[in-house]
């Protein structure tokens, strides 16, 4: 049998990490991630029990709630995506629909999405020629959905100021990587 081994998203053995100037983009394979859509008529339910798996809130429009395990934002009415480490919760859909039960329809995405961690002191700088997200008004927690290079992304700002978090679809992961890039060269 053939020896396959894993590429990410950008075509690598390993994840590929770039610094411009302050920027350091970060392509991060590590993040698993699911679709969480709360059943008809199930939706408090739903929203109750992923509550209890995200130990805070079900997040609201443009907010997320973060913690060190599963994180999780909103993507739509009673819609979520949840997201953890992929060491811990490779399975992440099946532990998802273990402690939700009936109450939502889970999907898993982790293939479907590319993740990049931007950070640098120059990052509100490059998220203004990126997209149009109000990065200098976002508090920590605070989820965009935009587009980014004709692209439907997702930017989290994180507990860092100078961090966000860019997740886009992983078949256009070049196209999503070259547009940060080109406007982390354009701040350097």
């Amino acid at each position: 049998m053939d020896k396959l081994a894993p590429i990410t998203a950008l075509g690598g053995e390993a994840p590929r990490t770039d610094t411009i100037g302050t920027i350091t983009i970060a392509e991060n394979a590590q993040v698993a991630l699911a679709s969480v859509a709360a059943r008809l008529g199930q939706e408090a339910a739903c929203k109750k029990a992923l509550k209890s798996v995200l130990g805070g809130t079900a997040p609201g429009p443009g907010k997320s709630q973060m913690n060190d395990q599963l994180a999780g934002f909103w993507t739509g009415p009673d819609q979520w995506m949840v997201s953890a480490p992929m060491t811990t919760h490779e399975l992440i859909a099946d532990q998802l629909k273990k402690a939700l039960g009936n109450t939502a329809s889970v999907t898993e995405q982790s293939g479907a999405w590319v993740v990049f961690d931007v950070a640098g002191e120059k990052m509100a700088d490059l998220c203004e020629r990126l997209c149009n997200v109000p990065i200098r008004q976002m508090d920590a927690g605070d989820v965009q959905r935009t587009q980014i290079h004709q692209l439907s992304c997702f930017v989290i700002r994180h507990k860092d100021d100078n961090h966000i978090r860019v997740l886009g679809p992983r078949a256009s992961a070049g196209s999503l990587h070259h547009s940060i890039i080109t406007s982390a060269h354009s701040i350097a």
